[in-house]
């Protein structure tokens, strides 16, 4: 459960708020009474769920670069933040092969900045470092992985997020100790999530939006890695633990500042042709994929994480389960596609969730 009293007129510095899930929980943070102060490069698609739920309405949008240092270091200083939640990323794998020199600043140097520029603020704040499942030196095992495992990842997207991890950790042990809380004020946490699905994300080479458009547009989606095994969550399970996260390190820094796992139930780690013939089933008439034989930039098979941390220590769990998400997912594109009110239809389910959460 959310402490909604503690998020009442709390300052939020929320980086990559543009994005999917930054808007998803631009929104979240701006009902439970946030003081949101967003910071990204505009809108990185068209459409794009910051503007169909008019994210910009309750936030302050600041548009500018994470690589920008001192761009960043005035614009945090000028919101003095009680909590930074750090989620601006490049965050597409075959777009980290086409440009890794984009990859590796936004994602390595990107954080670099926000962490430097959080040190020489020199004032307490509570600090949520947002990197990837795929942050993990994947062996494809079958079980999840846990938080001490290795770094790693054989792609520039997927190790540019194990060196963001590395950051963090060189940052929390050099500059931001825990057992020396009481002189810095800054509790770091990192928080490492699966993939997370919903309405509203309009990503290239993305399995839910690439199939979205299709079904939109009546076209048979091509799916270049169907026996791909990967974390499948709505996006609001993961915006849920990195609260609570950031929740508990206002109150237990000196146990919480380290890396946490928010991953989905072990029936719901489901291959990628699983999802994608539920989705042409929930959609209807139509709707229908097919297997691209094309030769492929090589991507993970098999990814699963442990939460077993997070739901031990946290009280974190998973409450929608893989079908029910699906289902929203196709009621919000479907609504998308009738012309209706998508920010209201976005808070609807964010309401719903919170619903679940409380039952």
């Amino acid at each position: 459960m959310l402490d909604r009293t503690f998020w009442r007129r709390r300052r939020v510095f929320l980086t990559g708020h543009t994005g999917f899930k930054g808007s998803w929980l631009s929104l979240w943070l701006d009902m439970l009474g946030a003081d949101v102060t967003g910071y990204a490069l505009e809108p990185p698609t068209q459409p794009s769920l910051f503007e169909q739920a008019h994210i910009g309405e309750t936030v302050r949008s600041i548009y500018a670069d994470i690589r920008d240092f001192e761009r960043l270091k005035a614009e945090l200083a000028e919101s003095r933040p009680d909590i930074v939640l750090h989620m601006a990323a490049q965050s597409v794998v075959r777009r980290g092969y086409d440009d890794p020199i984009e990859t590796y600043s936004s994602n390595v140097m990107g954080t670099v900045n926000l962490l430097e520029a959080v040190r020489q603020l020199g004032r307490p704040c509570i600090l949520v470092n947002v990197t990837s499942d795929k942050c993990y030196a994947n062996r494809e095992w079958v079980w999840g992985y846990r938080e001490d495992e290795a770094m790693g990842g054989r792609d520039p997207y997927s190790n540019s997020k194990g060196c963001a991890e590395l950051v963090t950790h060189a940052y929390r042990e050099s500059y931001f100790h825990p057992d020396s809380f009481a002189r810095h004020g800054v509790a770091l946490a990192s928080a490492r999530a699966g993939n997370a699905i919903g309405g509203g994300d309009w990503t290239r080479n993305q399995l839910i939006p690439d199939l979205m458009r299709a079904f939109l547009s009546n076209e048979s989606c091509l799916i270049r890695n169907p026996s791909a095994i990967r974390p499948w969550q709505f996006v609001l399970e993961p915006l849920h633990g990195y609260l609570m996260l950031a929740e508990r390190l206002a109150t237990d820094a000196a146990h919480v500042s380290s890396g946490w796992n928010f991953g989905p139930e072990e029936a719901d780690a489901k291959p990628v042709a699983w999802l994608a013939d539920r989705l042409t089933q929930a959609w209807g008439a139509g709707a229908c994929w097919t297997y691209d034989p094309e030769a492929h930039l090589p991507e993970a098979h098999f990814l699963k994480l442990d939460a077993s941390k997070a739901k031990t220590f946290l009280g974190w769990q998973p409450h929608l389960a893989l079908p029910q998400a699906l289902d929203w997912i196709v009621e919000w594109y479907r609504a998308f596609q009738a012309g209706a009110d998508l920010r209201l239809l976005t808070r609807t389910q964010i309401e719903r969730y919170e619903a679940c959460l409380s039952s």
